[in-house]
């Protein structure tokens, strides 16, 4: 893949799953919203291909920890 996947932006998708999963396990937590919705915006702005959008995923999955 030609576009290395920055470290920070590897954590921020780990923060976001690791805070998706909290809110479905507590539905309702406002806090927890809005921290989704600050990570996703984050996440968004980042110009990534959608195979990179797959790779930052796959990189930020826990078993794949850091490089």
């Amino acid at each position: 893949m030609d576009h290395t996947i920055p470290d920070d932006l590897v954590e921020t998708q780990r923060e976001w799953t690791a805070t998706y999963e909290r809110l479905a396990r507590q539905p309702g937590r406002t806090a927890l919203r809005r921290r989704l919705y600050r990570l996703s915006v984050r996440l968004a702005a980042y110009p990534l291909s959608p195979a990179e959008r797959v790779e930052l995923r796959r990189q930020a999955r826990p078993e794949q920890g850091r490089t």
